[in-house]
């Protein structure tokens, strides 16, 4: 055990690998497209943010402004990419090309969240963020369509006070 911890260990310093993560890589069968929503909403919640501390300053920042307007940034980036992620899994792991077939824009609308998640962490503009939730949207509708589900949206218990799509069980 010793040895094949030191042989990957001199296999690491040189290849420099890195730790891979995903959903679980197993066909558990448990997808749902509720965390890419919550990261689409704390994009918007954080885009907001950063406007409250920009109009509080005033084009006088203070330090505490700064501190304030950086954890923001990054938070917003943060959530943006886990919305992409989220996106990524239900994309490679679960839509099927069935899903494709019946959905002839579900590929359209992926591509087009995705864009819109980058497009979220290069500007604070909460417009971007409102694309990003509406594709994300679109696409937790389509997925519970895959299941046969129907779906509606709610106001989401959030301070963004916009939408969220859930299943109507």
């Amino acid at each position: 055990m010793k040895i094949a911890r030191g042989i990957i260990g001199k296999m690491d310093s040189v290849l420099h690998i890195e730790p891979v993560y995903a959903h679980c890589d197993y066909p558990c069968g448990i997808y749902d497209p509720f965390d890419a929503q919550l990261a689409a909403h704390t994009v918007i919640r954080m885009q907001e943010l950063i406007a409250e501390i920009n109009e509080h300053a005033g084009g006088k920042s203070t330090v505490e402004d700064m501190h304030s307007l950086v954890r923001a940034t990054e938070i917003k980036e943060k959530y943006a990419e886990m919305c992409k992620n989220e996106l990524r899994i239900l994309w490679g792991d679960y839509f099927k090309p069935e899903h494709v077939q019946a959905n002839s824009n579900l590929h359209e609308l992926v591509f087009t969240a995705m864009k819109e998640a980058s497009k979220a962490r290069q500007t604070t503009d909460v417009k971007t963020g409102d694309a990003l939730l509406e594709g994300v949207m679109q696409i937790a509708e389509v997925f519970w369509k895959t299941k046969n589900i129907e779906s509606k949206r709610v106001d989401a218990p959030y301070p963004t006070k916009r939408k969220m799509v859930l299943p109507k069980l």
